[in-house]
């Protein structure tokens, strides 16, 4: 087996016992292909090449695997990895061993995070190798990794008093640019050292967020289900086996943790199992596709009821409420502050329809534990008398030596729960590299027994709030290590009420950072003014439409989660997206308050008199009844035309209902009518319509004429009547042969000059005026008109 370079052999020999069988010595003359009689020169050159900063183009060592997290007396350390050459030469003569930094267990928590820091190999600080747990390397190409297992018997470590242990896996070999052997890459690590257990144990409270973004928009599907339309369908994956959901959902069931959870994404999912719709490309709402979700929806929530039982559950306010950007910046619009106290009540209900689990909701969580008095201000308006705080805000002007119990009493029945910001931060970054979830596992599980043994004769209540997305790496991270940390000896588990009422250290900070200490890293990405402005615009909107609704629940419902969801701190990171959406809102309830309108007019309407009718249509098609509106004329003329008193409004969905105004008008012309629908308060409704009307009253020389010709009329009437009276009676006087004069002589015509002569009776020939003979209403008259018995019908 190969050795290492010279350096090794000084630190074997400050080291007895520990140096590897075979001289160092006679290795390091071999590199130099010298003579015994160079062996001074020999050492001169060999121990600088231990000191050379190898990180630029050497080997990169990652530590994928050690176990046991937390190793006892009698157990054999197991490390694996991967060892890979990033330079551009070819690393032979290589050779993994493990080092123990000197010293014994580190001293401070910052020690930790110095020591996971250190760039390049230092033999002052990283250590002695472990003698005979060393393995050979096989050469190494540029670009080539190999595996590696390493086992060390704790005993061989020779830990001494309890903390926690610099550990390290080294790899030495040689270029051909350098000609000797040199540590050309090194990986530390953290070993927690309990063997005497006579502290007290601390309680850790391990927060488990359950958040998601929004994904459901305003909009549903034109049905009768009214099938919901989610932005995209990212949430099933999520859901589905091995997503970021159905893992944390998975992990958390088996942990001692109390579950922060979004009611939103509860209300999402169970949207999800029924029947859902998903936008088209570019958010799409009028091409949509079927969601694939369903199943998994429903094994999610199933699942998920199984894991909260018996467990504390947070429910935060609906849609999770960027109440930082709130006291920043919406505060002061109207309405922004009552949205909050929705979201609050919504939470409750949304846990208890869902889930039948009525969770706690006096909690606020700011973004990243960043709070100043004004965030306070508004955590508590909305019900919260616990604020999760960090402690990287929170700070310790005059801290203590140790960290103390994460409750702090602030002020008006308000109790900051500090977390842990080590703690908290120690998951974030990229968990899906085997090396960096282990390194963080055994950072995370070292820093809880530091905490311990910073004051090993107080007991400390502490709290862990990790970011409130984690991906499942991260959780799965995150779930190894709290199951360590559980099952240590210096460590028991609480629920986070139970931290909120610990017992406050006397020396611990309660004072509320001022706002001007708040991170202006985070204050940049926070909703702006403007937005919670669009907010309230659309609330007002959408005031002014349900008062005209017979069903309010089916517009309420959906647009007031809309509007928590375009406050949700997910929005955070992307401004783009959180414009668009509450735009989206604003437009869509637009279009819905637009289906309800006057129908508009084509060309003049004429009015002939001074007064008539004025048809006016409304249509509504919307789904529902709508009532609560007057429709009302108005004309351009002033008091010339009077076009109608207002008329109230019930239009059935799918339906048209015209209303007819009676108008009078005072003189003639045109006159632009106004029509308008208002509310019950006189809040102008939709767009108003105009059209014309022409009066034209009727003139005197009109009169004149109609009037005479209702005389001729009349007087034809009287003539007719008169025609017909006197030919009844020539009917009546032809019964007896009389010709009308009394004397007893029939008339009779003289056909060859037409003259009328009395000759007896008239047998031969129907008598003048006998119905039927047109000839009696066309014979000349007598030239004696005054002659006796004579009767003209004309």
């Amino acid at each position: 087996m190969t050795t290492r370079d010279g350096q090794r052999v000084g630190e074997a020999a400050q080291h007895p016992g520990t140096a590897p069988a075979r001289t160092r010595l006679r290795r390091a003359a071999a590199l130099l292909v010298g003579a015994a009689m160079f062996a001074g020169l020999l050492q001169a050159q060999t121990a600088p090449a231990a000191h050379a900063d190898s990180s630029a183009n050497g080997v990169d060592v990652s530590v994928d695997s050690l176990s046991p997290t937390v190793p006892a007396k009698g157990d054999t350390l197991t490390l694996t990895g991967t060892v890979t050459n990033k330079g551009k030469q070819t690393v032979s003569g290589a050779e993994l061993g493990v080092e123990i930094a000197p010293g014994g267990p580190l001293t401070s928590r910052s020690a930790i995070a110095t020591a996971a820091g250190r760039g390049a190999y230092s033999p002052g600080v990283d250590g002695y190798e472990i003698s005979g747990h060393s393995a050979a390397v096989k050469d190494l190409s540029a670009g080539m990794s190999r595996s590696f297992t390493l086992k060390v018997p704790v005993k061989d470590l020779q830990l001494g008093a309890d903390g926690v242990y610099q550990l390290g896996v080294s790899l030495a070999g040689q270029t051909r640019a350098t000609g000797y052997r040199q540590i050309l890459g090194m990986e530390r690590t953290f070993l927690p050292w309990y063997s005497t257990a006579n502290a007290k144990s601390t309680r850790y409270t391990f927060l488990w967020p359950l958040i998601d973004r929004p994904h459901l928009a305003v909009r549903s599907e034109g049905d009768d289900q009214q099938s919901p339309i989610f932005l995209d369908d990212h949430l099933a994956r999520d859901l589905a086996p091995g997503g970021r959901l159905q893992q944390l959902v998975t992990l958390g069931r088996n942990l001692p943790v109390t579950w922060v959870v979004d009611p939103d994404l509860i209300a999402t999912v169970d949207a999800m199992t029924r029947r859902y719709q998903v936008a088209g490309p570019g958010g799409d709402l009028d091409h949509t596709t079927s969601g694939t979700g369903t199943e998994d929806a429903k094994r999610w929530l199933t699942d998920l009821k199984t894991a909260l039982t018996g467990d504390e559950v947070v429910a935060l306010p609906f849609s999770d409420p960027d109440i930082a950007s709130i006291a920043h910046h919406g505060k002061n619009v109207a309405g922004t502050l009552a949205h909050l106290n929705t979201a609050t009540e919504l939470a409750t209900t949304t846990f208890e329809t869902v889930l039948h689990i009525t969770p706690a909701t006096d909690v606020a969580w700011p973004v990243e534990g960043a709070v100043d008095p004004s965030i306070v201000d508004v955590a508590t308006s909305a019900g919260a008398d616990k604020v999760i705080a960090r402690s990287d805000s929170l700070g310790e002007p005059g801290k203590p030596s140790y960290t103390p119990t994460s409750a702090r009493p602030i002020g008006g029945g308000t109790t900051a729960v500090v977390a842990d910001a080590g703690l908290s931060k120690g998951f974030e970054g990229d968990m899906m590299r085997a090396g960096n979830a282990t390194s963080a596992i055994q950072r995370f599980v070292s820093q809880t027994l530091m905490i311990t043994m910073q004051a090993p004769d107080r007991q400390r209540s502490i709290v862990v709030a990790p970011q409130r997305m984690p991906s499942a790496s991260q959780a799965q991270a995150m779930a190894q290590a709290i199951t360590s940390v559980e099952s240590s000896a210096w460590a028991e588990t609480a629920d986070f009420s139970d931290a909120a009422k610990a017992t406050p250290d006397p020396r611990a900070n309660r004072t509320v950072p001022r706002a001007g200490a708040y991170p202006a890293s985070l204050r940049k990405r926070e909703l702006s003014t403007d937005a919670f402005r669009q907010i309230q615009s659309t609330q007002a909107k959408l005031n002014g439409f349900l008062v005209i609704l017979s069903r309010k629940d089916r517009v309420t419902t959906p647009f007031t989660t809309a509007l928590l969801r375009s406050m949700s701190t997910e929005w955070r990171g992307n401004p783009g997206r959180a414009a668009s959406f509450r735009s989206a809102i604003g437009v869509y309830l637009s279009d819905l308050m637009g289906l309800v309108q006057i129908l508009p007019k084509t060309g003049t309407l004429t009015l002939s008199g001074r007064s008539g009718t004025i048809p006016v249509t409304v249509k509504n098609e919307l789904g529902q009844t709508i009532e609560g509106l007057e429709l009302e004329l108005s004309s351009s003329q002033g008091n010339s035309m009077d076009p109608g008193a207002p008329q109230p409004v019930t239009v059935e969905g799918g339906h048209t209902r015209s209303l007819k105004f009676a108008a009078t008008a005072a003189r003639n012309g045109l006159n632009t009518i106004t029509a308008q629908l208002y509310t019950k308060d006189h809040v102008a409704y939709g767009k108003p319509i105009t059209f014309t009307v022409d009066v034209t009253s009727i003139t005197s020389t009109v009169m004149l004429v109609i009037a005479a010709g209702l005389l001729l009329l009349v007087l034809a009437g009287v003539r007719m009547y008169h025609q017909r009276k006197r030919r009844a009676a020539v009917e009546d006087g032809g019964d007896d042969g009389d010709d009308g004069d009394g004397d007893g002589e029939d008339a009779e015509e003289d056909t060859a000059d037409g003259t009328a002569k009395g000759t007896g009776n008239a047998q031969d020939g129907a008598g003048p005026g006998q119905p039927g003979d047109p000839a009696a209403d066309t014979a000349a008259q007598s030239k004696d008109p005054s002659g006796t018995g004579e009767k003209v019908d004309r």
